[in-house]
């Protein structure tokens, strides 16, 4: 096959590449310039897609012998991830730009243009599996658990899986990865993995909102509507968030509280007992399937709601174009704008963006 190798720069993209190669494919290396800002610099473990990790990338794969390209997707990235990110947190919505970035960027933009040049599939070093079923390609957990990466790629659909290539899902662990990438002479062997968003490398969230956002100083209200405290810019709270709430009016039990809501339209923060963010049903429009979609418009699952989330068994039903999910235990702290990514035991079912949430007590009246 002929193959485009995504190199991120990371040890994981460079096995991945390498591996392509050692099985015969006609491979070539690209990486992704997401930015900008030209002078953008790695700190540590924070960032990706810098200066630093396009060397690498380009050292890997001269390493590898195989050809190698920089494309500038800056313009899409900053349309359908950042501006997205941005739009996502002024609804009140806590959105996953890593989901975006795959859905819009890497396995979208990056795609069509690789079969446009005549690829046959896109290569990454996700850690994941592709299983040729009897009803197409299905997308499954990878071996390594620690490393399973399914729930970020839960956005792929079948046309996107029928030229995709994951050649690190069976590998029992990143120890050995690395251990490869030593023996194959790829001097990113140790390179710290990416933490954080990607374009906010120095972590500071809140501020990065703020920036683009603003901040409008607002009220602070318990489940009954009471003012209880302050804040001043609602885009820094999170659901479950329990700190930096600064509250002026204590809990009449004097027990914590916790966020459970931000509603932007009044740009208001509502806060209550931590047994409220038991959330008892999910429910959202904007959903896909990676693969077959299920046969019956009523169906059980295991649903995830975060990367490293346990799955939970779930029923699930589609009525009027909206999907909803009702978990047998429920789940801790749900968002909207989260991602809830369905499985069948190994196998990606599909994935929806949770537009609403019911929590399992019901606010006082």
């Amino acid at each position: 096959m002929r193959i485009l190798a995504a190199m991120s720069g990371g040890v994981d993209s460079a096995v991945a590449a390498a591996r392509a190669v050692e099985a015969g494919h006609d491979v070539v290396g690209v990486h992704l310039a997401l930015s900008r800002a030209g002078g953008t610099l790695r700190t540590g473990s924070r960032g990706c897609c810098t200066i630093e990790d396009a060397m690498d990338a380009r050292r890997a794969a001269d390493r590898l012998g195989i050809p190698f390209y920089v494309w500038d997707f800056s313009e899409r990235f900053r349309d359908d991830v950042i501006d997205d990110f941005v739009a996502e947190y002024r609804a009140g919505r806590t959105p996953n730009p890593c989901m975006r970035c795959n859905e819009k960027i890497k396995f979208a933009a990056l795609l069509e243009r690789a079969l446009e040049l005549g690829f046959d599939a896109v290569c990454t070093g996700h850690y994941a599996l592709l299983v040729d079923g009897p009803e197409g390609r299905e997308l499954h957990r990878a071996s390594d658990a620690a490393k399973d990466q399914s729930y970020v790629l839960g956005v792929l659909t079948a046309e996107q899986l029928a030229h995709t290539y994951f050649p690190l899902g069976t590998t029992p662990s990143k120890a050995l990865v690395r251990a490869e990438a030593a023996e194959r002479g790829l001097s990113v062997a140790q390179k710290p993995d990416s933490h954080d968003i990607c374009f906010i490398p120095d972590g500071d969230t809140r501020g990065w909102l703020a920036d683009k956002v603003g901040a409008a100083a607002g009220d602070i209200v318990d489940r009954s509507g009471a003012v209880v405290g302050a804040h001043e810019g609602a885009h820094a709270y999170t659901v479950g968030q329990r700190r930096g709430l600064s509250l002026g009016v204590p809990a009449p039990d004097g027990k914590p509280r916790f966020v459970l809501e931000v509603r932007p339209v009044s740009n208001t923060v509502v806060v209550g007992p931590r047994e409220a963010l038991a959330t008892a049903r999910i429910a959202g429009e904007r959903f896909t399937w990676a693969g077959r979609a299920p046969a019956s418009e009523s169906f059980a699952c295991q649903v995830q709601i975060r990367a490293h989330a346990e799955p939970v068994d779930a029923d699930a039903r589609i009525e009027d174009g909206v999907i909803t999910v009702e978990p047998a235990v429920p789940f801790d702290g749900v968002a909207p704008g989260q991602t809830a990514v369905l499985y069948e035991g190994t196998r990606v079912i599909g994935q929806f963006t949770i537009d609403t949430t019911t929590s399992a007590v019901p606010a006082p009246v």
